[in-house]
């Protein structure tokens, strides 16, 4: 029998099942996320770990009109009452704030504005002229042409939707503090944290057309900064047991990888290499490199493990903390590539003006940006 091809870089869900590629069943996340319901969930998680995937997969479950057969045979599939109910129920919003990013305020906000149109026009066939009055026509018309009020335009758009289809929307977004970490580095961050505030508040905090909302990131930047006002939201980052399985892979399902492709002698060395770390109470192996390291496998003679992950995207923070670090900060971090453990006292929201401020807040954004891992909470009291 042929096996199915691995997903490297694969993070559109649909074309993953449509290509029969291999798949680790994730969408427990959706019974999860339904059954906790809240209407803002934010999810921090290091890069690589299946968020854009996820957000893909939750899009795919929830949109109206979608291929319900992509959900065939997966764990979620079991739930039948909770399909019926919420499968192909909903019009979605979905966007990528990844590409966010630019020399100056001006051009960052082009291409923000580029994005929410690009994802407007996707709707065109349901919000054309037959479809809606003249005002709002105008106003939807504005959006696809990157015109109008920018702040405003998610809670718009999710608007227009509501009233066609008479069924609230879905909103993801994903990568969420991409902007503000390049706004930061260029200098236009307070421009940058009230034009995102402004349109995450309009969308998500006073919006009646609302039926749940997925955010992920990186950082959990502080709530006061971005979140002001938003008594709705529920923040799930990698302390918290609630979720932990449903980004990264677990012990059980690299188990499974390594026999569906005849690669089970190699369990000891990919548990020594890529089982590094730790979300709520599970450990949990970077997907990016099991998946490159099983490829790497299959394709090649020399088959010593590499690490796939590091170079994955710009380590520029990172570089700018290393050059601010003291004598002992330096010292902690050789103790740590030496297999040795430090204790920290983190802070998990943070702004970005405020990870420069002290340099032990290093150790802050070096967990949960993925560099680093917990061997255990202590309780000081």
């Amino acid at each position: 029998m042929e096996r199915k091809r691995l997903p490297i870089g694969t993070e559109n869900f649909e074309k993953l099942r449509h290509e029969n590629l291999y798949y680790v069943d994730k969408t427990g996340l959706i019974r999860e996320l339904l059954s906790n319901f809240s209407d803002v969930t934010l999810f921090t998680r290091p890069r690589r770990f299946g968020k854009t995937l996820n957000m893909s997969m939750l899009r795919y479950f929830f949109e109206v009109g979608t291929d319900k057969s992509l959900f065939d045979g997966l764990d979620i599939s079991k739930e039948t009452a909770l399909c019926e109910q919420h499968m192909g129920q909903y019009p979605v919003i979905s966007i990528s704030l990844k590409g966010v990013e630019g020399w100056d305020f001006a051009d960052a906000r082009r291409r923000l504005w580029s994005m929410i149109s690009t994802e407007a026009i996707r709707f065109y066939d349901v919000l054309s002229a037959d479809q809606l009055n003249k005002f709002d026509q105008q106003k939807y018309d504005a959006i696809c042409a990157e015109e109008g009020n920018l702040e405003e335009s998610l809670k718009l758009l999710s608007r227009l939707l509501y009233n066609h289809y008479g069924k609230k929307v879905v909103i993801l977004i994903d990568e969420y503090d991409v902007p503000l970490d390049k706004a930061y580095q260029r200098g236009y961050y307070d421009q940058m944290i009230l034009l995102i505030r402004q349109m995450l508040n309009a969308a998500l905090k006073t919006n009646d057309a609302l039926q749940l909302a997925v955010l992920t990131g990186c950082l959990r930047i502080s709530k006061e900064s971005i979140f002001t006002g938003l008594n709705n939201l529920r923040v799930n980052t990698i302390v918290d047991e609630k979720y932990d399985e449903w980004f990264g892979f677990t012990d059980t399902e690299v188990q499974d990888i390594l026999c569906y492709y005849g690669l089970s002698e190699y369990y000891g060395i990919t548990k020594e290499w890529y089982d590094g770390y730790h979300f709520g109470q599970t450990n949990v192996y970077c997907p990016w490199d099991v998946v490159n390291w099983c490829d790497h496998l299959l394709s090649e003679s020399r088959k010593a493990p590499q690490n796939f992950w590091a170079n994955t995207s710009s380590n520029d923070m990172i570089v700018r903390f290393a050059e601010k670090a003291d004598l002992g900060t330096r010292e902690q971090i050789e103790a740590l590539i030496a297999g040795e453990s430090v204790y920290k006292e983190l802070q998990l929201d943070l702004t970005y003006p405020e990870i420069h401020e002290e340099p032990d807040h290093i150790w802050s954004v070096l967990f949960t940006t993925g560099y680093l891992t917990q061997r255990g909470i202590n309780d000081f009291g």
